[in-house]
């Protein structure tokens, strides 16, 4: 696939052209190449990183601490990204049966929690520079 202009990356990610630049300037995703007129290209790959980090974003974590962990490096992003998924429908799952006890209901989401952040610090060490 051919490398996008801004514009082009904010349409089939579905953000702004003012967001793909201050992703851009956070070094959350980086421009592959540039045009002889000085235009920034990207990968199309970087449709999929921006929906990740809003994923993540949305989920409570901070673009600091989602470009930090990019930095870092890391393996397996789609692995991760099962894993939250599937953990997200099991405390969907478990808030939806959890009529009963209070207790055990704040039990097991504190463990699921600890869960779900062990996972998306992994999926934010195993996403690719982009």
């Amino acid at each position: 696939m051919a490398l996008m202009r801004i514009g082009e990356l904010a349409t089939a990610a579905g953000v702004s052209n003012r967001t793909v630049d201050f992703y851009t300037n956070l070094g959350l995703i980086s421009p592959a190449s540039r045009t002889s007129g000085g235009f920034r290209l990207y990968d199309p790959v970087a449709a999929e990183h921006i929906a990740t980090i809003q994923r993540l974003e949305a989920s409570g974590m901070g673009l600091a601490e989602i470009a930090t962990q990019l930095r870092a490096g890391g393996a397996d992003l789609a692995a991760a990204l099962a894993r939250l998924d599937a953990d997200l429908a099991a405390l969907r799952q478990l808030a939806e049966s959890a009529a009963g006890s209070a207790h055990g209901l704040a039990t097991t989401l504190a463990v699921r929690a600890n869960q779900l952040i062990t996972v998306a610090t992994e999926l934010l060490t195993a996403m690719p520079e982009v």
